[in-house]
């Protein structure tokens, strides 16, 4: 059997990667595992160290790449709306929305892999493909929002208000505070 080109390899690395990203944000690291991810991108396992050099390479890309997908996301909406106040409402009503929590595998890494990295050692893979996607989002908010402080400690509240409450939302999905713990947050969050 021929081997794959490279143009072929570099889309079953990105299907991979995708895959990973959205498995990862809905079931969590440990939910996860490396034949469920190749499975789940249609190829079979043995591929995987073609690709990866552990799982932990794995997750920290798949991270990586679940940031980048918000990275890219936040562009989008910055360069459709008006202006950066139409664009930081248009991005804190969908991600403090009732179909971001729902579908996880979509949504926020720094909401979904918040519990895992806290978990992991210091100088973790994980941990730095976190914390570069939490600089960029921190960075990004900061350009919706002209009037935030330079030291960026409003940006630092609403990121954490947002991820927490989708967090929380979450934890309480099925009961009326869910929606209740979205609602104040918009509210908190949303100002003309």
């Amino acid at each position: 059997m021929p081997r794959s080109s490279r143009a072929q390899a570099e889309t079953h690395r990105r299907e991979v990667l995708d895959a990973a990203s959205a498995l990862v944000r809905r079931d969590g690291v440990d939910g996860v595992t490396v034949p469920e991810v190749m499975a789940a991108a249609g190829l079979t396992h043995g591929g995987f160290y073609r690709h990866f050099r552990s799982k932990e390479d794995l997750v920290a890309q798949a991270c990586s790449a679940a940031c980048a997908e918000k990275e890219r996301e936040r562009a989008d909406l910055l360069e459709a709306g008006p202006d950066e106040r139409a664009a930081r409402r248009a991005f804190l009503e969908r991600y403090l929305s009732t179909a971001h929590r729902d579908t996880p595998a979509q949504g926020c890494g720094i909401a979904a892999l918040a519990g895992d990295v806290a978990r992991t050692d210091p100088d973790s893979p994980l941990r730095a493909a976190y914390l570069e996607g939490m600089r960029q989002m921190i960075d990004d908010l900061g350009r919706l929002n002209p009037t935030a402080s330079e030291d960026n400690r409003d940006t630092l509240v609403e990121i954490a208000v947002m991820a927490g409450a989708v967090m929380l939302a979450r934890a309480a999905a099925g009961d009326d505070l869910s929606e209740q713990i979205l609602t104040a947050a918009r509210d908190f969050l949303v100002t003309d």
